[in-house]
Parts: structure tokens; C-alpha cells; sequence
């Protein structure tokens, strides 16, 4: 997997609204309205990330979750990254 130029990260990120780039990841904080709120939506994310096969690291902080994507083998940012940045955007739709 190739990693994304400077440019091509920009691009995908005007198309991914409420994630943010930083360093060799992009991150994305969701808050929902309780606990379990915020377990469900990670589930969401585990069943898109299963089919994926691409993993975010995730933080659980009662309400909120965090997410950063980046492709460990290739030390950056990849098409993957983004592809599954927007399936779980669309966990918002």
C-alpha cells in the first residue's frame, strides 16, 4: 500500500468532514449521549473495521470515542485509511 503525498492527504480530508490529520494519522472524536451510546457506535466501527481488515486505534471516555487511522505496515497515511474514515462517517448519516 502506497502512502498518500501532503496533497493527496488534503484532498481526502475536505472530503472527510471532522477528521483531522496530524503527524502520520487522522483522528476523529464522536460524542454520543451516554455510555452506551458510545459502545454501540464502537461496535458499528469493529464490524466496518472487521470487513475492512483495517484496525483505528479507538479511546472510550464514557460519552465519547476516538478514533485515529493509520496504516501501521506502511508508516503513514493510505487510501485505506480514508476508504474506512468514511464508512464510519457514514455511521452518522
Amino acid at each position: 500500500m502506497e502512502l498518500l503525498t501532503e496533497d493527496e492527504i488534503a484532498a481526502q480530508l475536505s472530503a472527510a468532514p471532522g477528521w483531522s490529520h496530524a503527524g502520520s494519522s487522522i483522528t476523529r472524536t464522536v460524542t454520543r449521549d451516554d455510555f452506551r451510546g458510545a459502545m454501540l457506535f464502537t461496535g458499528a466501527v469493529a464490524y466496518l473495521a472487521e470487513e475492512a481488515g483495517h484496525h483505528p486505534d479507538i479511546l472510550i471516555q464514557w460519552n465519547r470515542v476516538t478514533l485515529t487511522l493509520s496504516t501501521h505496515s506502511a508508516g503513514g497515511l493510505t487510501a485505506l485509511d480514508f476508504g474506512l474514515a468514511g464508512k464510519i462517517s457514514a455511521l452518522d448519516a
